[in-house]
Formats: C-alpha cells, structure tokens, sequence
C-alpha cells in the first residue's frame, strides 16, 4: 500500500455536515468541551451562543455557560475564568468587541489563553450591523493571536486548532478567530468535522495551568501595579511571546493536517507562482476573488491573489517572499484607518516590504465592502486590472481611494419627513396640581380629547405586527405637554423607526448604544441648562428630556442610567420591558422571568428554561431615591396616561423612571390580537404590579385581590407559547419558586403601600 495510501487510513473518521459559520464555531466549541463560556448577545454572533445553549439544554455537552451583563462583564467573567485553570470561550462582534476593549490588554499581558470568536461587523455610528474588518482590526494591536477563518470549513479547523496554540507554553497567550458576519457566519455550507469529540481533545490534550487563582496551598498575585523598568520588560517578554508563536502556529498547521487532511498556511495563495500583479485580500471576499483571477489568467494576465490565514503576529517573511517578483499589488481593506491613508493591512504589507533589497512592489490601497457592501466577481477584476497597471507602468496613479463609494450629489439636502410638532399643537390636554403636601396630581385627564394630540412616532414604522412598544410609547406620550426630545437605545424601538434615510421621529431623536445612552442624554440636558443660563437659548424654552431603552438594553446600561439617577438630571426614562434582548433574536436577559424560553435558555430534558428570577428595575431605581418611579401596562390606558403628566412633573425636581409592560409576540409566541388579555393578566397575577413611587412613598394603583381579580402566574404563563412548558409536571418545581416570589415581591409591595418608611 503506497504510503499515501496508509496516512488516509490511519486519520480519525469525519463526518459531513451542512452548517453556517456560527453553527460550527458552536460544534468546534463543543467538541473543544470548554470548561466556561461568558457571553452577551450581539447580532450576527449571537447565533453562537444560541446554539451552544440549545445543545445543552439537550445534554449534548456540559459548558457551563454565563450570560454577562454586556460584553465588558462578558470579558470579565472569561478572564476571571482563565485564572481559576481552564479552557474558556466567548464570542463578538463590532461594538461588542469595544464594549469588551479594555479587558483584551488585560488578558493578553497576564498571559491567560482563551479562545474568543469575532463575527466581523461594522463599529457604529451611524449603526450598521453588515459584516466588514472595521472591529478587528481596532483590536489586531492589542496582543492576541489573530487567526482569520475564510469560510466555514476554516471556522471549525480554526476553532480546534486555536486552544492548541494559545496554550503552548512557550506562547500562553489568547486567541481571536476572525470569520465574515453575514458572510461567512450565515452561509450554510459542507463541513468535515470530527465523528468522535475524543479526537479533538486528544488532539488538544488537557489543559496544564501555569498559576491559578484557586489553590489556596500556591497563592499568586495577578496583575499586579507595575512601575518602569517591570512593564517594559513584561511587555518585552509578551512581544516575544507573540513572536515565539508563529512557529507554533506552523507546528499546529502541520499536526491537523496530519489528522485532518487539511492544509493551513500562513497564506493562501492562488495562482502566485509566476504573478506580476496580485490582489492582497481577507477572508470570503478572497473566493470571489479567486474567479476574478481565471478570468484574467484565460486573457494571458499573470495575476495572482493573497490571502492571510494569521494576521498576529504578522506573516512579515512570508509577504516578503511572495511579493518578491510582483511589480504591482492593490491591497483591499473592509475597513479604514482614517487619516492614514490606507487601510491596515496596506499599511502592514508596506511596512514589509519597506527596505527590503529587490523588492519593486508598487501597492495601492482600495478601501471596499463597507458595511456589508456586496463584493462581486467584477469588483476583484478592477482591483487587478489597477494592479496590472502598476505593473505595466512602475507607477501608483491613486495610492489610497475608496472602491465603490458614491459621493453623492453636492449641495443635496434630504427632505423633511414631519412638519415640526408645534407647542400649541401639543399642549393644553392635561395640568398638574401640586397637593398642599407636596403631591403630584395630575388632572383634566380626557383620553377621547387627548386623541387630537398629535402622535410624536408616526405609523410609518416596521415593527413586528403586535409589537408593543409603539402602543406603549404613544399612549405615554399622551400624557406628556409641549416639545420633546427623545433618545434610543438600541432596540427594536430604535431600529424600527429609523431606516436611513427614512424616520418615524416627529420630534427630535438621538441613538446611541446600550451602554451609554442616559449618560449622553445627561449630556444634552445639561448642555441644554448652560446655553440657556448663558442667553444662547430662551430662558422660557421648555424640553421634556425623556430616553426609550428595553430590549435588555437595562443590563449593559445600567451602570449609566444609575449614574444619571445619582447626578439627579431632569429626564424621564422609560423602559419598555418585553422580557429579552428581541432586536437580537430573542435572547436570555437578567428581565427575562425564571422559566421562561428564550433562544439562550432553552427548555429541554437537562435545562427548563432561564434559572434566575427576573431583575426588578423599578426598585432598583427607587433606591437611588430619585422623586418618581412607576410602572404602566397598556391594558390600564388611564392609569399609564396619568402617570405620563406626573412624570414630566416630578422631570423638573430630577430624573424619573417609568417601567411599561410590553408585549413581543414573535418571542412570546402568541397571537398579537390577544395582546392586552395577556398583559392584563401579568397584571392581575401580580407579575407585573402597578405602583407609583413618589418621594420614597409607595402607591399601589390596582390591586387585583381587592378587585376579586387576582389570578395565579399560571393563568398568566399558559397564554404564551415561551412559557407553556411551565405547565409540565417535571416543570413543577419551577413554577412553584416563580409563584412564590411573585408572592414575596406582592407582599413586601402591600406593605410598602401601608407604611411610609418602608
């Protein structure tokens, strides 16, 4: 038997699957069997962690999985778990991946290995959730290994190989597997993948920590202050560290093509054997780019392309060697580092090549494929075609362009979407009395009246049919006077209503991200008090400040609107809560209630739904001992109209917080028409209360058991296919700890109501 022959026979059986990107990252990371993984949704990774848990609630691997309270708590959790000895695993993308940007360092300098997924995206702002590099690249210089998965095949081999390499210990160093949101992470395509796990933990080995955080016997000191000379040298002993790997990663290349049949090198080339003209490109584009070069290779053109599989540490001698005998190379980046004047992979391939003896290599960089833009076969085939040019005349005509920009018509002004909402038009439909005592109370309240006020969120929106929020917003919005200016969080609310270059905004609107829009909205209502103290703005002007979040987006920004609470701004904030992250695919967040079924905690045989009891942002905000808290469900109309007039009242005093129900009907799995009975019932089950803090004093608005109304949580949770598996006897458990902290919650409420002190 020809020895060829015998190395076939002799590798592990492989299995043929048709999975995405982010399905398979989820399957390596299975048969890696990481001890940890902390994680927090954001599109299009999600998928990664959806999948994982999916599996688990199946018991088809024993990770344990964390969900954090944003990326940077993710970050945190995973880099606390390196410490302790183990294999750990997250997934990003774009904003995540800044959100999380501090720890990277962190986790780099004290040499803790993991493995950490980015599913490229597009960095905000303005927000676009499109797959380009713009994310990786901002985090290519911050010590980690960077290994870029070209298509799906390379996502699985990738994510096997990756724990091999960080944990060498002549490297102990994390890695990022890099792979095309949208592109390659949504693709469905023919996978080779291990029959048994066993194989890729053989392959790996166990985990062998250096120091832990829990061996009391060996106590260590982990990150600790260090002053000059000890950072530099420590630093020093990284930066050799990251050298050191490129001939581990050469070794680990070797070794899984031994096992695998597949073959990884530091580049892929194609056609470059005798190429004066080639294209340097990353990733999927790079397939496309392959039919570009038969094309011209048919016409007689000597044209190649490259493709790096590692970007850190830098494939330097390799790109030297290839560009030896080409003359005239475009390098195209899905991403820009502006101001200079090339993306950063044009910027690294000249740093190679510069001083280098010989070499006559001419490069242009083209910035393309911004935000997800399509990259076709043509595009490849302009690229080299440019590059030909170089070749032919020895010159850089363009050395730094944007590739399929349009810059537009000058002078062009969009149009306005609304005529502006006027003063008189939406005031004069309600008015507050202040009690002797000091008490809002709001009068005049005419919910047939208050229909001619105009809506400040027009129709022209493109929610889910039923969606609840835009029922909430508008109905709230009734009980608010005279001009508003509102901001989103990220959300279904926001995403929904402001599709460039279209808006459902009546009134002013600003975005920014989960994690910091109440301190932006402190921003402009601060600003807005100076420019009026200085003359630039009418002392008589009057805004109501108020900031839309939900959608989760109360775990990672918290933190924020604690602190806008403590700095007492005049602001309302409104939380609609529909009991998930729904604008990602309806994932696990601490407002999901105990139970229920979500893509990131699942019901099955080994996991029945989220374990932990829904966080109560109401009186969380009550104990920054802000003037008004209250919370609203659309199905009592009056009573959330009533609580709008006060909370633009008690506005003036400091910030508010209001808490409305709102229903999701593609994550709860229901019908919309039945929207307001399900809300009703979250109400009279005591799920939801109804209650008003006024000055540290609690209200109770609606009490179901005076009512004769009160309904077990049961009545609530069999209405909503998120949450019917409740019912089911091995759910028993579950659903008796749901009712009796609903009951807790309710009782501690009831006596609130009866003593002022409490």
């Amino acid at each position: 038997m020809p020895e060829t022959a015998k190395k076939r026979v002799a590798r592990p059986a492989q299995d043929v699957v048709v999975q995405s990107g982010n399905e398979i990252a989820a399957m390596a990371a299975k048969h890696v069997n990481y001890h940890i993984m902390g994680y927090y949704p954001i599109t299009p990774s999600t998928e990664i962690a959806e999948t994982l848990d999916a599996m688990k609630a199946e018991g088809e691997h024993t990770i344990r999985m964390i969900p954090g309270d944003g990326e940077h708590g993710a970050a945190g959790i995973c880099f606390g778990a390196t410490t302790a000895g183990g294999r750990v695993f997250n997934a990003t993308s774009a904003n995540g991946l800044l959100f999380a940007f501090e720890q990277l360092p962190v986790q780099s300098g004290t040499r803790f290995p993991m493995v950490f997924n980015i599913v490229t995206r597009s960095v905000s702002g303005p927000l676009d959730i499109r797959g380009d590099h713009s994310d990786i690249m901002l985090a290519m210089n911050t010590g980690w290994i960077v290994l870029m998965a070209s298509d799906v095949q390379a996502v699985y081999d990738m994510n096997i190989m990756a724990p091999r390499i960080g944990e060498e210990m002549s490297v102990r160093l994390p890695v990022m597997v890099a792979f095309d949101g949208f592109f390659t992470s949504h693709q469905k395509r023919r996978v080779e993948i291990f029959s048994d796990m066993q194989v890729v933990q053989d392959f790996l080995g166990p985990f062998v920590p250096t120091v832990t955080s829990v061996d009391p016997r060996t106590p260590v000191t982990i990150g600790p202050y260090m002053n000059d000379p000890d950072l530099i040298n420590n630093k020093k002993q990284q930066s050799d560290a990251i050298i050191r790997s490129h001939a581990v990663i050469r070794k680990v290349f070797a070794e899984f093509e031994a096992l695998s049949g597949r073959k990884y090198d530091f580049l892929d080339l194609y056609r470059m054997e005798d190429a004066e003209a080639a294209l340097f490109i990353l990733n999927s584009a790079a397939e496309t780019a392959k039919e570009a070069v038969d094309a011209l290779r048919k016409e007689g053109k000597k044209v190649g392309l490259i493709r790096p599989n590692v970007i850190r540490p830098f494939p330097l001698e390799e790109v030297r060697q290839v560009l030896r005998k080409v003359k005239g190379l475009v390098v195209a980046d899905r991403q820009d580092n502006y101001g200079a004047y090339g993306g950063a992979m044009a910027l690294e391939v000249k740093a190679a090549i510069q001083g280098v003896k010989g070499n006559e290599t001419m490069v242009a960089s083209r910035i393309y494929g911004i935000g997800g833009k399509e990259f076709f076969v043509e595009d490849a085939e302009a690229m080299l075609r440019e590059a030909l040019e170089i070749a032919r005349t020895g010159k850089v005509q363009v050395p730094y362009d944007y590739f399929g920009a349009n810059p537009g018509e000058k002078g062009f002004t969009p149009a306005v979407a609304f005529a502006p909402i006027t003063e008189k038009e939406s005031s004069g439909f309600t008015r507050v009395e202040v009690t002797p005592e000091g008490k809002v109370e709001a009068r005049g309240i005419n919910v047939r009246a208050l229909t001619e006020r105009p809506k400040r969120l027009s129709p022209g929106h493109g929610a889910c049919p039923g969606c609840g929020i835009f029922v909430n917003l508008n109905q709230f919005l009734k009980g608010i006077e005279g001009f508003v200016t509102v901001l989103f969080h990220t959300g279904c609310g926001m995403v929904v209503t402001t599709g460039y270059p279209y808006t459902s905004h009546k009134v002013t609107y600003i975005h920014n991200l989960f994690q910091n829009g109440a301190a932006t909205l402190s921003g402009v209502v601060e600003m807005f008090e100076e420019r009026k103290k200085r003359g630039e703005i009418p002392e008589e002007e009057k805004i109501t400040f108020l900031m839309v979040t939900g959608d989760g987006g109360h775990d990672i920004g918290m933190g924020p609107s604690i602190g806008a609470a403590m700095r007492g701004h005049r602001m309302i904030i409104i939380e609609y809560d529909n009991h998930g992250y729904q604008n990602t695919g309806s994932q696990l967040s601490f407002t999901v209630p105990m139970g229920h079924s979500t893509s990131t905690s699942n019901y099955g045989p080994y996991q029945h739904g989220k374990s932990t009891h829904h966080k109560d942002t109401a009186q969380i905000f009550s104990a920054c001992n802000i003037p008004y808290v209250f919370t609203a469900a659309e199905s009592n109309h009056r009573d959330m109209i009533r609580k709008a007039v006060k909370a633009q009242k008690y506005a003036e005093e400091g910030l508010v917080f209001g808490k409305l129900i709102s229903m999701c009907p593609l994550a709860w799995r229901t019908e919309e028409r039945i929207s307001v009975p399900i809300i009703q019932a979250a109400v009279d089950s005591c799920f939801f209360p109804l209650y008003e803090i006024e000055r540290g004093i609690t209200t109770i608005n609606y009490d179901p058991e005076e009512k004769g109304k009160k309904v077990p949580v049961s009545d609530w949770i069999k209405q909503m296919g998120k949450t019917r598996h409740l019912l089911k006897t091995e759910c028993k458990p579950e659903l008796e700890a749901i009712q009796a902290e609903v009951d807790r919650r309710w009782a501690r409420l009831k006596e609130m109501h009866k003593n002022p002190l409490l």
